[in-house]
């Protein structure tokens, strides 16, 4: 995993453990969870658009929305 996190390819993995196939790499390849964050954190600027409201707006609608608990 530690090499699969520095970013080294499945295919060069798979050579250095004598698999046969990158399959059965595939098998023992989970992502970390700092790979799952920074892929998140990559694609969240295409997923979640710009907020139309600024700063202090924002900051309103928390201090309102915290006086409904």
């Amino acid at each position: 995993m530690h090499l699969l996190d520095a970013g080294v390819n499945l295919v060069y993995i798979r050579d250095f453990l004598g698999h046969e196939s990158v399959t059965t790499t595939e098998i023992y390849a989970r992502a970390s969870t700092e790979v799952k964050r920074r892929a998140i954190e990559s694609a969240e600027q295409n997923i979640v658009p710009q907020s139309p409201y600024g700063k202090e707006q924002r900051a309103d609608l928390v201090k309102w929305l915290r006086t409904l608990l």
